[in-house]
Order: structure tokens, then sequence, then C-alpha cells
């Protein structure tokens, strides 16, 4: 008989962790903490990220309690194949695979982006326009070498891929407080001002930007194969990983807020860096924090790469796409194929200039909530119909928690249709995602004998005794 072969078991709980909070802050905390501040103030946009934090644990807790049960590869795919259906597994998993690659495909523009505010004038090789952006060469070039090093430290394995991503959130975390302790003793909350922006309604405008801020916690479910640990450690550091964002988060607005006063945050490009300037005295300090900066937009791509390659070598396990998205590294068992496809992506994005790759990321925005909808759905069928399922992390006694995580993910998803604040362009971002999603009825026509054929069955992940016992 054929030996089946499967992901190794290398991840620690540490580098879980690491995982997730460097995939939920990443870069908009150095490019967004102004933007927040003028739409609700200091305190007002503090309040929307605590409440916007809250709201989004409850679709963590979704995750954490799933994830903790079945502790495989593909995460939302296992949950929703055996929650709901084949089908819908395979929408749920198709619209995260859209949402990861254009996670990946943004970050090798936002790296030349970012590395053009500190060397302003590095673009040289004017290449082409495309959607009235001028495409240079250097800048490409930079995007492009950026990908290939991501894609290589992940094609040789997903324990190196980690340590980078350790390494890199450190990083982020020593830079990020020295501004918020440098804020702290230089300053205090009554130099916020002012605190509120625009009452309720500026702090609406900032919550609903809060979903996007907090994507990445859902890598975690996608790795819970390559974990060595306990599977209620799986749902506890998710929920953890979020509490962390949340504070970083909080922390961030704070500190840019006591920091610079209205008129400067109005007009500065990196409020965030010209606040670690101010706090410090000089300038050298804001491009430490842009080298914060560029390790958040790595520890982004990194996770996503991660999380990207995992949802299609699953959904290639289970007959849904192409066998070759299921091939394994001979040595390191990392999906190669899918991880190569995830960076060939990322290569040629550079080359499209950055409005269609802000198209790209928010039609992948609206695809990752849809998924969050499927995973609240298969929460709430297994709760009723498993309920004998072994649960180390149970997130609750009630369904009240996936009830609660069903009606903020169909909110999330009514934040991008027309006439919302969030909704996507027409016809550019539309047209992708419903380009995405042709490409995958496509695939499901052509695989269409497997999801009667019994292959798609979910195949029950044998917990170790001492965790059958939930917690």
């Amino acid at each position: 008989m054929k030996e089946t072969k499967s992901l190794n078991k290398v991840l620690s709980k540490v580098d879980i962790l690491f995982l997730a909070f460097g995939a939920m802050i990443g870069w908009g905390w150095v490019v967004l903490s102004g933007t927040w501040i003028e739409s609700a103030g200091t305190l007002g946009a503090m309040i929307a990220f605590l409440i916007g934090g809250v709201l989004v644990t409850f679709v963590g807790l979704t995750y954490a309690e799933l994830a903790s049960a079945m502790p495989a590869a593909g995460g939302a795919l296992s949950y929703v194949l055996r929650g709901v259906g084949p089908k819908a597994a395979f929408v749920a998993s198709w619209a995260l695979a859209l949402g990861y690659i254009s996670v990946v495909a943004f970050e090798a523009v936002a790296l030349p982006t970012v590395i053009e505010y500190v060397f302003p004038n590095y673009k040289v090789g004017f290449m082409y326009s495309i959607t009235g952006y001028d495409v240079y060469l250097t800048w490409v070039l930079v995007g492009v070498i950026g990908s290939i090093l991501v894609t290589l430290i992940n094609y040789f394995g997903v324990k190196s891929a980690a340590i980078l991503q350790m390494v890199l959130t450190i990083v982020i975390g020593l830079i990020g407080l020295m501004l918020i302790f440098g804020a702290g003793f230089t300053s205090d909350l009554g130099d916020a001002k002012p605190l509120f922006l625009d009452g309720t309604v500026g702090i609406i405008t900032v919550l609903i930007m809060t979903p996007f801020m907090f994507v990445g916690f859902d890598v975690i479910p996608q790795t819970a194969e390559e974990m060595n640990v306990e599977p209620k450690l799986i749902g506890k550091i998710l929920i953890f990983s979020v509490s962390l964002a949340v504070i970083w988060y909080i922390a961030i607005i704070y500190a840019v807020g006591v920091s610079l006063d209205k008129n400067i945050i109005t007009t500065s490009v990196l409020p965030t860096a010209d606040a670690m300037a101010k706090v410090y005295g000089s300038s050298i300090f804001a491009n430490i924090l842009i080298i914060g900066g560029v390790a958040g937009i790595l520890t982004s791509w990194n996770a996503f790469i991660i999380g990207g390659s995992r949802v299609l070598y699953s959904m290639a396990e289970k007959k849904m796409i192409p066998a070759w998205f299921g091939k394994l590294h001979p040595k390191t068992n990392t999906p190669t194929n899918a991880v190569l496809f995830i960076g060939a992506i990322s290569m040629i994005s550079p080359l499209l200039g950055r409005p269609m790759l802000v198209w790209l990321v928010d039609a992948g925005g609206l695809a990752i909530v849809l998924a969050y909808l499927f995973v609240a759905i298969a929460f709430v069928q297994l709760r009723k119909n498993a309920p004998e399922m072994a649960r180390p992390f149970r997130a609750g006694k009630s369904n009240i928690v996936g009830w609660v995580a069903l009606v903020l993910s169909i909110g999330f998803i009514a934040l991008y249709l027309p006439g919302m604040p969030a909704a996507l362009i027409w016809p550019y971002e539309w047209l992708i995602f419903a380009g995405w999603w042709a490409i995958g009825f496509l695939l499901m026509f052509k695989m269409r004998k497997n999801y009667s054929s019994g292959e798609m069955k979910y195949n029950e992940v044998q917990l170790p005794m001492e965790d059958v016992k939930e917690g």
C-alpha cells in the first residue's frame, strides 16, 4: 500500500503566537494611525478598536473551538466540510484563497512603496503607466526580490518561515514599544486634543475599519496540522493573539495621539513615524520606525503565504482543485507547488502597479469575511448536530457565540455592498471578485464527480486522550 505523506508537526506554541500576531499587526499601524485619529479623535479611535476587538473575538472564538476539535490543515475547509457539506466547504476555502493571495500580492507592492519614504528618489527606469500609476524598474525589482526571498524561505519548510516570523515580529514589538513608552513618559492623554471628533459617527467610522486590521488570526487554523501542541492550546493561543493585537493598536493610537497635534497629523504622510521623531527629537527615529513597518509588511507577507498555501494544499487533498497543488516537498513536507504558485503571483504583482493591487486586496477582504460567515454557520450546525464531538477548547456552553459571529459576519459582508462605507469599487473590484468565482465554479464543474464519490468526506483527526476532555 502506498504510504500517505502528511505535513510535519514542527510548530511550537511560540511559533503559532508570532505567526498570528505578526499577520494581524502588519503595516497598518504605521500608515493608518493618523486616519483613525482624524476620524474619531484619540480616545474615540481607541474606543472603536476596543469595541472592534471584542466583536472580532466572537468570530475568533468560533475558530478557536473548531481548530482545537479539528486540528487539520485548511482550517475552514475541514469545519465547513463536516458541518455543512463539500460544496459549502469549497466556497469557504476558495474565498479564503482569494483573501490570502490578495494580501500576498499587495505586500509585494507595499515593500517598494515604503522604501520610497526612506529613499524618495530611488525610482528610476520608467517602464509604463497602468491605471494612471507610473511603474519604474527599480520599484518593480524591490518587490520581485522580496517575493523571491519570502517564497524561498517558505519553500524550504514552515519552520524556517516561523523563525523568520518570530525575528521580524520581535523587531516590530521592540520598535513599537519604543514609541509607546517614549510617548508615555513625555506626554499624557491630556495632550491628545481633541479626544473625540464627530462623536458616535467618528467612532463608527473607525469601527468599520477594525475587522480588516485583525485579519490574520485565522492563519492559525490553516497550520493546525503542523502544530506540535495540545489541541486545547490552539484555541487559547488564537484568542490570546487577538487580545494582543487589540492592545497593540490601542497603544499605538495613544502614542501617536499624545505626541502630535491634530494639524501635524492631518498633513503628515506617516504620522506614526513623525510621532517617533517627535518623542525622541530626531528624524533618525522616524526611519527606525519605518524599519518596523518593513518588518510588518514581511510578517503579513510570510503568514499569508503560509496560510494560502495550506488552503490550496487542503483543497487538492480533498480533490476540489487539481492534485498538483497537493504536492509536498520530499524532505520538509511543505506544500511546495502551492507555495510556488502563490510566490509566482507575488513576483508578477509589482508589474501591475499599486492601484490594481488595492482593488485586488479589497475584493479579497470581502472574500475573507465570507469565509467567516461559513465558519460561523459550521459552528452552529456542529453544536446542533455533533454535540458528542470532542472540543478541547469550548467557546461557552450555549450557541450564543456562534450566532453572534454569524450576525457579525453578515454585517461585515454588508460593509462591502454598494452604498456602504467600504463598498467595492465598480466595476474594477467587483470584476475581480466575480472573475475569481467564475474560475472557482469552473473548477467545481470540472471536479464535479468528486462531490458525489465520497472522497471529500471529512477525515476524523484523532485527538490525544488527554485532550478529549473539554476545557
